[in-house]
């Protein structure tokens, strides 16, 4: 009997260690996010409110930290914040990722996972790893909503056909801003096919003063509508002072620009996130290279503001974006485009990026740009005809 008793409080007592020991095999997850800016920019702003919502919907401590330039802060930070038992260390611009992968290789029990970088399928880190979407889909199905716009001009009478310029203020010189408005002009001229487009840049990717300067520099040269791949309202704000229609990206700018915001388009950031604390929740390792799509909820239109659009936009966008989902419109098919007045059918682009800017892989595969497929971050880098870059020799 006594053995008996002694057996039931030994069973007894393992079934209370059961959930004690499950709850031990979940690491406890706490993200820190490192941002180039703070809530101000557009961009930035994107990616703090997918942090936050990530957070909260998977019920994990969080770190914020803003304002973090692309230098050796940037390092300090991660460090800071590993040092704080953050599991994962997460950064939002291209500039942090040298810093970010000296810090992985400082902390290597800590997740380092960097949007917009490139370095992670060469590095061979296990715990470092970068992240984007087919955002170039969604510069796309802006540029449709910009080109319907064109053509309502162009029936009232506003400008010829000839005259549908479009202007784009960018950042830098990327292959991410290039594959950015490449994509938005191949929307807009996939309904509008006269249109041409224009490009200056700013060296920033916030600066406020010189984005408004940028937009206003394309609408002296004549251009009709405006878009833009830089952080600030600088670009819309031009346009609602001018009366020229726009197109934002990364956030709505409709309470400051109602009479000229069409739509803008976004990455959503906020199921990556979730991705990334799932991974490390149930000890699963995170893809070097992850990218999201429209069907992961990672590109999105913001609502189309209709006092601005043109009639129709919402059910045309609707129907590209069907499309673009079932592959029977691709945003890079080369025969949509030209360099130098010839159809292109091989393209070497610079995917291991080793800082040698050697063009490496073959990018073209059955007529289409395989554009974030042999990485998550952007490498189109092809200059097609149409559009001009202000100030290039």
């Amino acid at each position: 009997m006594k053995k008996l008793v002694a057996l039931l409080v030994a069973l007894m007592l393992c079934l209370a260690l059961v959930p004690a020991m499950a709850e031990e095999e979940t690491p406890k997850v706490k993200v820190g996010f490192i941002f180039l800016h703070d809530e101000n920019s557009t961009y930035d702003k994107n990616f703090i409110d997918a942090a936050v919502a990530a957070c909260e919907a998977q019920g994990v401590e969080y770190v914020l930290k803003t304002n973090i330039p692309e230098g050796q802060e940037c390092y300090d930070a991660a460090a800071e914040l590993a040092d704080d038992k953050c599991t994962i260390v997460f950064a939002d611009s291209f500039g942090h990722e040298s810093y970010m992968i000296e810090a992985a290789k400082e902390f290597p029990n800590v997740q380092f996972c960097h949007a917009t970088g490139t370095k992670a399928h060469t590095e061979g880190l296990s715990n470092y790893h970068n992240a984007f979407a087919s955002i170039y889909e969604g510069r796309f199905l802006a540029g449709v909503a910009a080109g319907m716009k064109l053509n309502e001009m162009i029936e009232a009478g506003q400008f010829t056909a000839e005259e549908a310029k479009v202007g784009y203020v960018g950042a830098f010189p990327y292959a991410e801003v290039k594959s950015g408005y490449t994509s938005f002009f191949l929307g807009v001229r996939s309904v509008c096919p006269s249109a041409t487009m224009e490009v200056t840049f700013t060296n920033s990717w916030y600066d406020e003063a010189l984005e408004k300067e940028g937009a206003q520099l394309l609408i002296n040269n004549g251009c009709k509508l405006i878009s833009q791949h830089a952080d600030s309202w600088g670009a819309p704000t031009a346009c609602e002072n001018a009366g020229v229609p726009n197109v934002s990206y990364n956030g709505s700018t409709e309470s400051a620009c109602p009479n000229t915001y069409i739509v803008a388009s976004r990455i959503n950031w906020q199921p990556y996130m979730e991705y990334m604390i799932e991974c490390v929740k149930k000890g699963e390792p995170i893809a070097a290279d992850w990218t999201g799509t429209i069907a992961t909820g990672s590109v999105e239109l913001f609502p189309v503001n209709e006092k601005a659009a043109a009639a129709g936009t919402v059910e045309k966008l609707e129907e590209v974006k069907n499309a673009l989902e079932d592959g029977t419109v691709k945003v890079f098919d080369t025969a949509t485009f030209t360099v130098k007045g010839e159809t292109i059918t091989t393209y070497k682009a610079d995917v291991d990026d080793m800082g040698d800017f050697v063009p490496e892989t073959e990018a073209i595969e059955d007529g289409e740009f395989q554009e974030s497929k042999y990485r998550s971050a952007p490498y189109f880098d092809v200059n097609i005809d149409g559009i001009t870059i202000l100030g290039a020799d």
